[in-house]
């Protein structure tokens, strides 16, 4: 994962949103209805659920100090993030690659080396939360590592969701178990096709770049989740 230098300078806005205008689309997908939202800089947050105003408030939950306002078709500064949110259901329904737009998120450096690994596995393979802690040298910090996983804003493009437990049961999931399940599943059947695809063109790809800064609270609910 490609991300900036731990300065503050980095961040757009500080804890809780502060500062930031944060621009939001949602759109039907094959889990659901799914929000995506960002600032200038990038995107900060992504979840799935049966109700907008659920959505919403969760988002609003997140960063309760931030401007707030759902993407206007018509400001070409909106429109990308109509165009992610598209994005990111083509994916969710089997018939794209995962988008890699810039992401604006704040986490601790302990959470970033986590999402880190989150973002090191595979489509198609899943790693225990105790598998992690030991790639990131913290091999008693198993707790520690599903706190950090469920303090992920960006479900799906930072792969919260494959990461389970060593005894291979799925865990927990912010955005429910059923979607998990579905989410693996889906991407062991098509990720070997796009392999393959991938390896007969030559292309590879590029992950997500993330602005990151080094003072941030762990998100509302983060800890009750994964």
């Amino acid at each position: 994962m490609r991300t900036q230098n731990n300065s503050s300078q980095n961040s757009s806005y500080g804890p809780c949103g502060d500062g930031a205008e944060i621009v939001y689309s949602i759109v039907d997908s094959a889990l659901g209805r799914l929000l995506v939202a960002g600032t200038q800089r990038g995107i900060c947050f992504a979840a799935m659920g049966e109700a907008d105003p659920a959505l919403v408030a969760e988002l609003r939950g997140d960063y309760p100090r931030a401007t707030i306002r759902v993407a206007n078709p018509n400001r070409h500064e909106d429109s990308r993030i109509g165009q992610w949110a598209d994005a990111l259901a083509d994916y969710i329904a089997g018939s794209s690659k995962m988008p890699t737009p810039p992401m604006d998120i704040r986490g601790t450096p302990f959470q970033f080396a986590v999402w880190e690994q989150l973002l090191a596995i595979p489509a198609g393979e899943t790693r225990s939360y105790s598998e992690i802690a030991r790639r990131i040298g913290r091999p008693r910090a198993i707790r520690a590592v599903g706190t950090a996983n469920g303090a992920n804003p960006v479900s799906i493009i930072i792969p919260c969701h494959r990461a389970i437990r060593a005894s291979g049961h799925l865990g927990g999931y912010r955005w429910g178990l059923e979607r998990k399940r579905l989410l693996l599943e889906m991407e062991a059947r098509v990720q070997p096709l796009r392999l393959s695809e991938e390896n007969r063109c030559g292309r590879g790809v590029k992950p997500p770049s993330v602005h990151r800064s080094p003072k941030v609270q762990v998100l509302p609910g983060g800890g009750s989740t994964h």
